[in-house]
């Protein structure tokens, strides 16, 4: 009779689980649109396919209480397509904030661009603000970016494993040690995967 007991408690443990998992909320990423940070038109320049994510960080020091990240996002874009650099938009596809908010960079079927030596055709550019050197990652914009990858592997078809950061690709310290060690052990891939198998994502 013990044994029954056992059985039947082990069993409905298992079905609480499962029940529990299977009820997990959707993922629903919100990206606020390039109007947000007052962007400029970009200039033509050639197209591709995202088959791969790359993470970057902005690589400037980042204060959110004495800066607006929208101002700054446009920074960014006026000095990238000013005479030091020429380049035809903001170089990455995706920005993110302290806070977690993410903001649309540059059309994601346009090739992104880079100061370094490798080609990122294909390649689809996420950075975070801040200088990770010397910041630390804050859990809302760690959390962001790894929902972040998770939408854009569904929406692209991409394979989490194919997430990597810029020094994976070029002589640079991008993104940064503090950013570069939840790359390192495996954090964020895992935790993508996690996301993939267990919550539905919205909006794809």
């Amino acid at each position: 009779m013990r044994i029954s007991i056992r059985i039947f408690s082990a069993l409905f443990l298992l079905t609480l689980v499962a029940g529990c998992s299977g009820s997990k909320e959707p993922l629903n990423v919100r990206i606020e649109p390039r109007d947000k940070w007052e962007a400029a038109p970009p200039r033509p320049f050639k197209t591709h396919i995202p088959e791969k994510i790359t993470v970057h960080h902005e690589g400037t020091f980042f204060d959110p209480a004495k800066q607006s990240a929208a101002e700054h996002i446009k920074r960014v874009q006026t000095w990238g397509m000013g005479k030091d650099r020429n380049w035809i938009d903001i170089p990455y596809h995706y920005l993110i904030d302290f806070d977690g908010t993410i903001y649309e960079g540059r059309n994601v079927f346009t090739v992104g661009e880079t100061n370094t030596e490798y080609d990122p055709a294909g390649h689809l550019l996420i950075s975070c603000l801040g200088n990770f050197q010397e910041q630390e990652v804050g859990e809302k914009q760690l959390t962001a970016l790894i929902e972040l990858l998770a939408h854009s592997c569904k929406k692209f078809d991409i394979s989490p494993d194919s997430i990597r950061t810029h020094r994976d690709y070029a002589k640079t310290d991008c993104p940064g040690k503090n950013m570069y060690k939840y790359f390192s052990d495996g954090t964020v891939i895992e935790r993508v995967k996690e996301i993939l198998k267990s919550r539905p994502v919205q909006g794809i």
